[in-house]
């Protein structure tokens, strides 16, 4: 997801008629032949990329009401058509400001995301209106025709000086892997090239006969490879938001879990001869393109479009082999396109067909992501209540999987049970201030709620309006383990509430 050569040098005869008679051509009719007075300039290093500065703060999920100190990063963008830069989500993300800079006279314009999407990790920027357009001039990029395995790459960085620095290097792998978000699998290339980054840069560019072919995320020194946003990712992105850039709906996911099938017991039990492939199915999100299909747990998958699929799950791609089948879906296909696919069920093949769609982030139980927008909670009286996400779990570190409360983490990794329940998120309470109102409660934490004042919570709009009717002026809250139940005055947490704003928490509640 060639560029033109230059034609041969035409050469005339040294002596002869012909030479005399274009001559005589070219004296008299002088229009015959005439090189336009400044030719277009190409896309260069110098011309076609930007350093891109931002500042961003994240959320503190620990302490919902404030942000973390901010940080900056800095890149390299690709200048694309109407004034546009292309950069990843990443950068963007939870940004305060955006400042756009030329590399070779240091000139800055303030600039705004135009499109994110996080799951493909990409942005569209650009200058804000009434800004002083410093990309007036320059030459935007092209996107490239999907490069093949053995194509020579160029990585564009700009060294401190303003100069450009171009690292070439051979594309010798496509895969499926995650870019950004550990749960979103697209298409990513791999390029061997011994690479010096130049000035920090947070990403770069990758040309392919001078036009655009992928964004740098990352660079292995020990092995030189690159891992890139393939071509015809960036092509998907940006065709859907030149669309509508309101109305970017993302890319299509299908909402399946799957297991491979090539232990002999598993395909004996889904009844799979020995020439099948498919995977078998063991989860499929509720609402989803799948779902609605009506794929169910325990079908085997035998054919997704037109590509059939092995037992590993993946398919035979034209242009780069093996690939694992989300590619068809998120590489190929668009929301709203139908897609027919092949099932085993109780030993019948069965033809069914998928109207993909997205399913966004705040659409799930528990949140995959949250960028750009701060976690919701409620403080009641010292009382910490908010929506399970990732980002919170995530909040452990890098190990968060087994450092991470343990209820919580078996909550997000089995929903199942709490959308049976009619749940729209899993609320908790994540921690407890001590104060008046809070006297023996200060040791709670981590617990899932289900009721408060007899009402259900199925999310933290259900709370709110369940604090809004105290039973005789007392707050009955109800939890899924012990201690079962507490119980809070209602006038008590009010004055305490007030009490917390003096001290410095701003905001007692975010339900937006």
């Amino acid at each position: 997801m060639p560029a033109p050569t230059p034609d041969p040098m035409f050469r005339l005869p040294r002596r002869g008629p012909i030479l005399c008679a274009l001559a005589a051509s070219l004296i008299l009719h002088p229009s015959f032949f005439i090189l336009p007075a400044s030719a277009a300039p190409a896309p260069s290093a110098e011309n076609s990329i930007v350093r891109v500065n931002v500042t961003s703060q994240k959320y503190n999920f620990f302490r919902p009401w404030q942000k973390d100190a901010p940080a900056s990063r800095r890149a390299l963008g690709a200048i694309l058509e109407n004034n546009q830069v292309l950069v990843t989500a990443e950068l963007a993300a939870n940004a305060t400001y955006i400042e756009l800079e030329l590399p070779d006279t240091g000139e800055k314009t303030t600039a705004q995301v135009d499109a994110v999407d996080y799951e493909a990790n990409l942005a569209l920027l650009s200058p804000l209106a009434g800004e002083s357009s410093i990309l007036e001039g320059k030459v935007p990029l092209e996107i490239a025709s999907d490069p093949r395995i053995g194509d020579t790459l160029e990585v564009w960085q700009i060294q401190d000086n303003g100069t450009a620095r171009i690292t070439r290097g051979e594309l010798v792998n496509a895969e499926v892997a995650s870019y950004f978000l550990s749960s979103s699998l697209f298409l990513s290339y791999q390029l061997k090239a011994s690479l010096q980054y130049q000035s920090g840069s947070f990403t770069l560019p990758v040309i392919h006969e001078g036009r655009l072919a992928g964004l740098l995320l990352g660079y292995n020194s020990a092995d030189q490879i690159s891992k890139i946003v393939a071509t015809p990712i960036i092509r998907h992105f940006l065709k859907e938001v030149r669309k509508d850039k309101d109305a970017y709906p993302g890319f299509p996911n299908l909402g399946i879990a799957y297991a491979q099938t090539l232990d002999d017991q598993l395909r004996g039990f889904t009844g799979l001869n020995k020439d099948q492939g498919g995977v078998y199915i063991t989860r499929v999100l509720k609402d989803s393109s799948a779902d609605q299909a009506g794929l169910e747990v325990g079908d085997v998958l035998l054919q997704l479009g037109d590509y059939a699929i092995d037992p590993r799950g993946n398919y035979d791609d034209p242009l780069y082999g093996k690939l694992n089948l989300s590619h068809i879906v998120r590489g190929n296909a668009y929301v709203g396109d139908r897609i027919p696919m092949k099932i085993l069920r109780d030993g019948e093949v069965v033809d069914i067909t998928a109207t993909l769609k997205r399913k966004g982030a705040s659409e799930y139980l528990v949140d995959p992501y949250m960028f750009d927008r701060g976690p919701k909670f409620i403080i009641l009286g010292g009382l910490i209540f908010q929506e399970l996400s990732q980002p919170y779990l995530q909040a452990w570190g890098d190990k968060w999987r087994t450092q991470a409360p343990f209820k919580l983490i078996h909550a997000q990794a089995y929903q199942e049970p709490y959308e049976e329940e009619g749940r729209e998120k899993i609320v908790f309470l994540s921690r407890v201030l001590r104060t008046p109102t809070t006297l023996g409660y200060e040791r709670l934490s981590h617990l899932i709620l289900t009721q408060v004042n007899g009402k259900p919570v199925n999310s933290l709009t259900d709370l709110d309006a369940a604090l809004r009717q105290p039973i005789d002026g007392i707050h009955h809250i109800e939890f899924s383990d012990f201690p079962k139940i507490i119980h809070v005055d209602a006038l008590e947490a009010e004055q305490t509430n007030a009490q917390l704003q003096e001290l410095g928490i701003a905001r007692i509640k975010r339900l937006d």
